[in-house]
């Protein structure tokens, strides 16, 4: 019993330092493959818009509940827990912390990591498991550069813009809760927000979006490279990447809080 336990850790031991370094070998060739963008940016600006632009309904959706059930969850903590202790007045100070550091980077990371991480992979396991790659590589084209670059610059660009957009529609989202059902007025709680103002917090959350934006679409990438088995095989690789990616983006997001703070 023992023997085969230690067997199985060894195997998954061996196998997560084999993806790690497939994946590391994949971000070298991204890297180096950067520079070609210019030439293929209508590849790159096709990717743009399915990960930024075809995202924003969604995010949009994501974000304004976001912002309207911190909103509630603070005026909860303030009013009920806290004994009235705290006053509302600083309803909008935490919520805007909030949303800055920690709810829209990460919402919306793991949010585009449904939508296109997940996308990433099943397209790319498809064309891996009907040859579509091999017949690429066969014509002497990159598909490194022809598919996993624009993807990838696609995902570290887009996160952002998406998490930037997100910042607005969150303070929006809060604004209506406090509001129109906490009786806060807009002086007071955009005063609080003004207070409370940080481009630190900005920031941060900005370098969080960055890094899961790009971990994303690499992981998804990867995946994708490596389906085999059919049609089963690219189900699998979907959840994969999905599961994957939201795990990396939670890992990722105390790592680096525990740098930025």
């Amino acid at each position: 019993m023992w023997m085969s336990f230690w067997q199985w850790l060894g195997q998954r031991t061996v196998a997560f330092f084999r993806e790690m370094g497939t994946v590391s070998i994949l971000l070298y060739r991204i890297l180096i493959g950067i520079p070609s963008i210019f030439r293929d940016h209508h590849l790159v600006l096709k990717q743009m818009l399915e990960a930024g632009v075809n995202s924003l309904p969604l995010v949009s959706v994501v974000s304004i509940f976001t912002g309207a059930v911190s909103a509630w969850q603070a005026a909860y903590q303030m009013e009920g827990l806290m004994g009235g202790l705290v006053s509302m007045n600083y309803l909008g100070s935490g919520v805007s912390a909030a949303i800055f550091i920690e709810l829209s980077p990460v919402l919306v990371a793991i949010v585009i990591a449904g939508r296109v991480g997940a996308s990433i992979a099943a397209e790319l396991g498809t064309m891996r498991v009907t040859e579509q790659i091999d017949a690429l590589e066969a014509l002497a084209i990159d598909p490194v550069r022809y598919l996993a670059v624009p993807r990838f610059v696609a995902g570290w660009t887009m996160l952002p813009m998406l998490v930037v957009y997100s910042y607005l529609v969150a303070h929006l989202g809060a604004y209506v809760v406090a509001h129109f059902l906490l009786d806060v007025s807009t002086s007071t709680f955009f005063g609080s927000v003004q207070r409370s103002f940080s481009i630190y917090n900005i920031f941060s959350g900005l370098v969080k979006s960055f890094v899961f934006g790009g971990g994303t679409a690499l992981i998804g990438c990867s995946i994708g490279f490596q389906t085999e088995g059919g049609a089963e095989g690219v189900g699998k690789a979907t959840i994969k990447a999905f599961v994957f990616s939201s795990a990396f983006i939670l890992i990722g997001d105390y790592v680096l809080a525990m740098i930025l703070f």
